[in-house]
C-alpha cells in the first residue's frame, strides 16, 4: 500500500535536487515574458495536454498563459486511438502552429513524455522559426532511449531552450505487479503539474516583488469579489491574453 505515493514523493525530491537550475531559468523566462508583454503558450497532445488545461483559466493559475488545443489530439476524440495516429502524423503540428500568432520572444511550454512524435517536433520547429523560446517538459531518460518518429530525427529535448525533466520511469508507469512485466501508475502528470505550478508560484512572487506589478493570477470566481478582480486583471494583461474571456 502507498507504493505509488511513495514513488511520487521520491520523484519530487529528485526534481528538487536535480532540476533547480532549469526551474529557475523557466521561472525567469516567464517573469520576463510578463514584464515585456510577450505571450506565453502551452501545448501537449492527448494525456500530455492535461497540463495545458492545468495551467489554463483556474483559480490560483496564471492568467497570461494561453493553451493551444488540437481538437484531434484531445481525450474526448473517438475512437481514442485516433489521437495516437494524429500525434504521429507529420505536418499536423506545423498546421497547428500556423493558427497561433507567434511573435519573437514569446514562450511556448511543450509537454511530451517521450518527446518523439511528429506533432510536438513540428510545433517546436515552427515556433522556433518564429523566434519563440521553447520550454520542454519531458522525460530525458525515456526520450533518449527511443528514436524520433519525425523526419528530422529530432526529439523534443534537442529543440528546447530549457529542459524540465520529470524523472519518471521509461514507459511512465512506475509500480510493478508481481507475476507480470507490466507496470501501473503513470507519474508524468503529477510530477509535471508540480513542476509547472512551482514555476507559476515562483514567477508570480517575482512579478510582485521585483517588478512591483499585480500578480497575473486568477482569483476564485466562487469567492465574493472574485469576478470583479479577475476582470481588472484581464484588462491589465489584455495584450497577453489570446483566449476569449
Amino acid at each position: 500500500m502507498y507504493e505509488y505515493i511513495d514513488k511520487i514523493q521520491k520523484l519530487l525530491n529528485v526534481v528538487k535536487e536535480q532540476d533547480k537550475e532549469s526551474i529557475v531559468q523557466a521561472t525567469n523566462l516567464i517573469v520576463k515574458a510578463n514584464e515585456k508583454k510577450n505571450s506565453i503558450y502551452v501545448f501537449g497532445a492527448s494525456h500530455a495536454g492535461i497540463l495545458a488545461q492545468e495551467l489554463y483559466y483556474r483559480a490560483g493559475g496564471m492568467i497570461t498563459i494561453n493553451p493551444i488545443f488540437g481538437k484531434e489530439v484531445m481525450l474526448d476524440r473517438q475512437p481514442i486511438t485516433f489521437t495516437s495516429n494524429m500525434e504521429r502524423l507529420t505536418g499536423y503540428g506545423t498546421q497547428l502552429g500556423k493558427t497561433v500568432d507567434f511573435k519573437p520572444n514569446d514562450v511556448l511550454i511543450l509537454h511530451s513524455v517521450s518527446g518523439r512524435n511528429p506533432i510536438i517536433i513540428d510545433l517546436a520547429i515552427y515556433a522556433k522559426k518564429c523566434g519563440v523560446k521553447i520550454i520542454a517538459l519531458t522525460n530525458l531518460n525515456y526520450s533518449k532511449s527511443v528514436t524520433s518518429r519525425h523526419p528530422s530525427g529530432k526529439r523534443l529535448f534537442e529543440l528546447a531552450d530549457i529542459i524540465l525533466d520529470n524523472h519518471g520511469d521509461i514507459g511512465d508507469a512506475a509500480c510493478g505487479i508481481s507475476g507480470t512485466e507490466q507496470k501501473v501508475g503513470p507519474t508524468s502528470t503529477v510530477i509535471g503539474a508540480a513542476i509547472l505550478d512551482e514555476i507559476v508560484v515562483d514567477a508570480s512572487r517575482k512579478i510582485v516583488n521585483d517588478l512591483h506589478q499585480d500578480a497575473p493570477v486568477f482569483y476564485s470566481a466562487n469567492l465574493d469579489g472574485g469576478d470583479e478582480k479577475n476582470k481588472k486583471l484581464a484588462y491589465e494583461y489584455k495584450e497577453m491574453i489570446h483566449y476569449k474571456y
